[in-house]
């Protein structure tokens, strides 16, 4: 089973950034896909990112609306690592992200997710 070890947030002003990385300890071939999600004080967890990390499209991406053209997903498949760039970061951002396994993803959407990490906080002040 994947255990995702999540680290890299904290706290910055509006138009910071932040990479966020997800360690993906017992990561088997049968992941393959790898999501980073949030979630907001009381709002619903929220799918932004997912990267292909199987032989078939290894390297496609897909982001949620919120983050597009701001946050930018990569993986280093030596360190079974996935980072999550965050750019122009601004206070609705904030919030507790997530990275999770997927047995596989159809688009943004991930399949099979495997147990949740601890997350990691970002906090944007303006």
């Amino acid at each position: 089973q994947v255990q995702p070890v999540e680290s890299g947030g904290g706290s910055v002003q509006a138009g910071g950034s932040l990479r966020l990385s997800c360690l993906a300890s017992g990561y088997t071939y049968s992941s393959t896909c790898m999501a980073w999600f949030r979630q907001a004080p009381g709002k619903e967890r929220e799918e932004i990112a997912t990267i292909y990390t199987g032989n078939v499209e290894n390297g496609n991406t897909y982001y949620g609306d919120s983050v597009k053209g701001r946050f930018t997903i990569s993986q280093d498949n030596a360190k079974n690592t996935v980072y999550l760039h965050l750019n122009s970061l601004k206070p609705e951002d904030t919030a507790m992200y997530y990275c999770a396994a997927c047995t596989y993803c159809s688009k943004l959407s991930c399949v099979g997710r495997s147990n949740w990490g601890q997350g990691t906080q970002v906090t944007v002040s303006s």
